[in-house]
């Protein structure tokens, strides 16, 4: 029986070595393990057809169904990771939205979760894990996602996440390989989340603006998109900006052209950067996209930024989405997958 209590406050993030999407794999290294796994392998008798899979580097797989269902394609994807903030409630609502996040990022709608929890049963109460999963049940129930079990395994550093399934109109879907040059981008939040849990985790201060925005569904600028008829969006989370960007314009053999002043930053960020807070991952990011980008115009603080690793993150979106900023656009394929402007 688990009989750990708190005498206090208890730091999640003091349990982690790292926090959120930080934590990643680096993408050249994630590159490297995926590099030949799945990609264009038909499988004999399945129930439908592959349409996005490891190869674009879209998070989320997207199978077309055949038969009496032909019309609709079925999605599924799973995220989790360690606390990026001290709060249970607040972590659990974040790694759900987190985790809906790939559903809108295809334009699709999520179905059903399942919870992924791991726990430290004798260090940390599991009133602590109980709160985790409310936050994550609440921010799928305002989706309008069930959520029906799941599996939690004892782990000497706690991490939560869903794996959801969802469905999406194979004809209306948004696919990081879709990008058309002419067409500009939008993005549907602000950076800074990384830099800002950072100094979090060093300091305790808590950044409400942060967690406003990981917690905020990507499900209306997802719809927005649909409607506005773009074909192209991912979602930015661990790589980062400039990460992401390079992703898409890789996979759709363009160059992607970034306007870095009209990149909206969350207040606060800029502060905690030149303060240092900066993690782990977001440099990793920074030295991969450099081989594939021309960042000349950048010092290296706003590099450092627009590289930031974003947790629950905005769409980025090939077309303009109401309400959004537009921050570069999409150029035929040139010397370099990304040019900052």
């Amino acid at each position: 029986m688990n009989t750990v209590t708190s005498p206090g406050p208890v730091r999640l993030t003091q349990y982690a070595h790292g926090g959120g999407c930080a934590c990643k794999l680096p993408p050249g290294e994630l590159e490297e393990v995926l590099r030949g796994l799945g990609s264009g392998v038909p499988v004999s008798g399945a129930a439908g057809d592959l349409l996005l899979g490891l190869d674009p580097g879209d998070d989320a797989g997207v199978v077309r169904l055949r038969g009496a269902y032909r019309g609709l394609a079925v999605l599924a994807t799973t995220d989790f990771f360690t606390p990026m903030v001290d709060d249970p409630y607040d972590w659990g609502r974040i790694a759900a939205a987190n985790a809906l996040s790939d559903v809108y990022a295809t334009g699709g709608q999520p179905l059903l979760a399942l919870n992924l929890l791991a726990w430290p049963r004798g260090a940390l109460p599991l009133e602590l894990a109980r709160e985790v999963l409310r936050g994550g049940s609440e921010v799928a129930a305002a989706a309008g996602c069930h959520v029906a079990g799941g599996h939690s395994v004892d782990d000497p550093e706690p991490k939560y996440g869903m794996a959801v399934t969802g469905l999406v109109d194979p004809d209306r879907m948004l696919r990081a390989d879709a990008g058309i040059p002419g067409v500009p981008l939008s993005l549907t939040k602000p950076l800074g989340i990384g830099v800002l849990n950072s100094k979090h985790k060093a300091t305790g201060e808590i950044f409400p603006q942060a967690v406003d925005a990981m917690t905020r569904l990507n499900r209306g600028a997802a719809e927005a998109a649909v409607a506005a008829g773009a074909v192209c969006a991912t979602d930015v989370t661990g790589f980062g900006l400039l990460g992401h960007a390079v992703k898409l314009a890789r996979a759709g053999g363009v160059t992607v052209a970034i306007d870095a002043g009209a990149v909206p930053v969350l207040d606060g960020a800029r502060q905690a950067l030149r303060e240092g807070h900066i993690s782990g991952g977001t440099r990793r990011n920074l030295e991969w996209v450099g081989p594939h980008a021309d960042l000349s115009r950048l010092s290296e603080e706003e590099a450092l930024l627009l590289a930031d690793a974003q947790t629950s993150g905005g769409l980025l979106v090939a077309g303009e989405v109401p309400g959004a900023p537009v921050i570069g656009g999409i150029l035929p394929r040139g010397p370099h997958a990304l040019l900052i402007r």
